[in-house]
């Protein structure tokens, strides 16, 4: 279980997160990743908050289940890794119905696979001069 300061837990980030938040899709699952602005002392303080959609397209309760504890798991060991350069950034999973079927490793591979990209694509967003703010 993620402790409660590394959760996503209001429908308000969530939405925030999936809407502005760079995605990267694999087979079986979408990663959205909002990062911190480097500007903003305040949100830059906090750790990572990681969240998970898993619908019911996706199986069963017992399967739901099993989907979301292999995607804790794996997200846990990111936590410690690439995440740890991040500060207060936010991550949603949504697990796609194939990842009903899928195996650990396959799994895993797809979520590490696409949160690297998240991430790659969500530090080019808040690269200075890319705002449109400026003239």
């Amino acid at each position: 279980m993620l402790p409660r300061a590394k959760r996503v837990r209001t429908p308000a980030d969530f939405s925030q997160t999936l809407r502005s938040g760079a995605r990267t899709g694999r087979r079986n699952l979408v990663v959205s990743a909002r990062l911190s602005d480097p500007t903003s002392t305040e949100s830059s303080t906090g750790p990572v908050r990681v969240g998970f959609v898993v619908s019911k397209a996706v199986g069963n309760a017992v399967v739901r289940n099993r989907v979301k504890r292999r995607l804790r798991a794996a997200v846990a060991e990111q936590l410690n890794g690439p995440l740890t350069d991040h500060p207060g950034g936010t991550v949603v999973v949504r697990a796609l119905p194939p990842s009903g079927t899928a195996g650990w490793a396959e799994l895993k591979g797809d979520l590490d696979s696409a949160l690297a990209g998240a991430l790659r694509k969500a530090a080019g967003r808040r690269r200075p001069g890319k705002t449109g703010t400026e003239a």
